[in-house]
């Protein structure tokens, strides 16, 4: 059977291009894709409505939502609307998924949100809003959501309750074990290595456990940045140290959880700020090794990337969602439609 695939989309490339290729990721088979809510860029709400009424078959996923943008109802009458206007699959269900993320720094900070107690935080909203797609009405105390008398008010429509799997993006050890404890899945994140997609997923077993769930119980996906080109390996490679030199500039606690040299970060740090330009990105790019970017990543021939992605998988991954980093998003598809690991 076919591995299942979904793809990611940021805001890499324009937003009539994602549609065509998400149309196209649909005729080849994927099962699914994910819009990020990138920094102050792309609202992945827009884009999913977007994507929900333009196909009719794939899922469609946020990847991820922070939770301190909006109310856990306005989230919960949000994505509501969103499973009205995707319809289902044709195997029944639902073609909405909702993905919650804790936002990071340093936008947080700079837009005013105080990132407090995120553990307690995310696991009030991910309660709340589970409850509010009962369609019953809440009533809720917590420290960071209060409810009173609560409910999705639909009048004339569709008044079942919403089958919207829940999912947390995670990075941290104590955020993925409460994404076994309470989620129906957990969003694993990208550019790090597949030794952390191991400690990972074995973080999000310890949490399962808790309550009496297994792994089994827990959908896993993970996005991987895919860095394609048969034609131009190099030119995929020079992208992915691009990224790279992103991510070690503005968020190392990714980096650090797959081990990368704090020296290399620090170096990398003075160069790339935030925001950062390209020119800053493409500076930083001359000095990260391609081993670095190997391992974080599938960079190079389709060969390659399908040999990187097959390593994630066997590490545990339910279902790569993949990013792809090149001008050119077909190729990405075209290597990865009806695989078989």
């Amino acid at each position: 059977m076919p591995q299942r695939m979904a793809l990611y989309m940021q805001d890499k490339h324009s937003i009539q291009y994602e549609l065509d290729m998400v149309r196209y990721a649909e005729e080849r088979g994927f099962s699914e894709v994910w819009q990020a809510d990138t920094r102050l860029a792309r609202d992945c709400i827009v884009l999913m409505s977007a994507f929900a009424a333009q196909t009719r078959r794939i899922r469609i996923g946020s990847g991820v939502l922070p939770i301190w943008t909006r109310n856990p109802a306005v989230i919960a009458a949000t994505f509501s609307t969103l499973w009205e206007l995707a319809g289902r699959c044709p195997d029944g269900r639902g073609r909405i998924m909702l993905g919650l993320g804790a936002w990071w720094e340093p936008i947080a900070s700079r837009v005013g949100v105080r990132r407090e107690r995120p553990l307690e935080a995310m696991r009030e909203y991910v309660e709340a809003i589970r409850s509010l797609f009962t369609m019953q009405e809440v009533t809720y105390q917590g420290e960071f959501v209060q409810l009173d008398r609560v409910k999705l008010d639909i009048a004339f429509g569709d008044t079942s309750p919403r089958d919207i799997p829940i999912y947390i993006g995670a990075t941290g050890p104590r955020m993925l074990e409460l994404a076994g404890e309470i989620c129906d899945g957990v969003i694993l994140n990208y550019v790090v290595s597949v030794e952390y997609i191991r400690e990972a997923i074995a973080h999000v077993e310890q949490g399962a456990r808790r309550v009496g769930r297994t792994l089994d119980d827990i959908d896993r996906p993970e996005l991987i940045v895919c860095c394609l080109s048969d034609d131009d390996p190099e030119a995929a490679m020079r992208e992915g140290k691009k990224l790279v030199a992103y991510y070690l500039g503005t968020e190392p606690h990714i980096m650090k959880a797959s081990k990368v040299d704090d020296e290399l970060i620090r170096r990398v740090q003075q160069i790339v700020g935030w925001p950062a330009t390209e020119a800053d990105y493409a500076r930083a790019a001359e000095i990260i090794p391609d081993s670095v970017v190997r391992n974080l990543m599938a960079v190079g021939t389709s060969e390659e990337c399908r040999a990187k992605v097959k390593e994630y998988i066997e590490a545990g991954v339910t279902c790569p969602i993949l990013y792809p980093m090149m001008d050119d998003i077909k190729p990405v598809i075209d290597a990865f439609a009806d695989w078989t690991p």
